[in-house]
């Protein structure tokens, strides 16, 4: 049977994420919420975190900035200040396993993804580090990624799909692309493959070195 772990990245929006949870909430349906340092810090925001992990949904950490893929990033306290200082905003909101999801700068899987010594840092720390295999492009495209994103679920037999509760207009449609999910009879899970979790509570558990860039060179791309 086909399936699909839905996640949501970048938010939380006041003008979006209240309705997607609304919409998650009537369909019975747990999700997981990778959400922005920065945007934690204003008290508006923080309470849909708040209320999001209240309603059962997992909160992930997204960097602080969201600013570029933490492998072209420079210095050693890249880390701390885009992981670190999220994980500590998130605080008794975050799952167990402190998941992790790194920019990846328009859903591309890359090499730009990671650094070394922020590899270190998700060990040392105990993350779990989550990747994607559908990105429907949501955000560019808020009017057509319905068709794409249920094509890619058809494609799979095991999704885990990114899509972001951002004020573009995508998330109108949330309700037809969960509908378009239920006719094709694709269930949604909320766990998250391991093959999708190269880093899993503080261990590699899989070759990541196609995650990593180490050239100084990249870090002023």
């Amino acid at each position: 049977m086909r399936s699909l772990t839905l996640t949501f990245d970048n938010g939380p929006e006041p003008d979006v994420t209240p309705r997607v949870l609304d919409i998650l909430r009537e369909r019975g349906i747990r999700t997981t919420f990778f959400v922005i340092g920065e945007k934690l810090a204003d008290p508006e925001r923080r309470a849909l975190a708040e209320r999001a992990f209240d309603e059962g949904h997992w909160i992930g950490n997204h960097t602080y900035t969201h600013s570029k893929p933490l492998g072209l990033l420079p210095g050693p306290g890249v880390a701390e200040a885009e992981i670190g200082r999220t994980q500590d905003l998130i605080g008794e909101l975050s799952h167990p396993d402190r998941l992790f999801r790194p920019y990846g700068n328009g859903g591309i899987i890359s090499r730009a993804l990671l650094s070394p010594s922020v590899v270190e840092h998700l060990v040392e720390g105990g993350y779990s580090c989550v990747l994607w295999k559908a990105i429907p492009r949501d955000w560019s495209d808020p009017d057509g990624w319905v068709d794409r994103a249920l094509s890619q679920c058809e494609e799979q037999g095991r999704t885990v799909m990114v899509l972001h509760d951002l004020p573009s207009g995508a998330m109108a449609h949330l309700p037809r692309f969960l509908d378009g999910l239920a006719a094709r009879g694709i269930a949604i899970r909320q766990d998250i493959p391991p093959e999708m979790m190269p880093i899993r509570r503080g261990r590699i558990t899989q070759p990541i070195a196609d995650y990593i860039s180490d050239a100084p060179s990249e870090c002023s791309a």
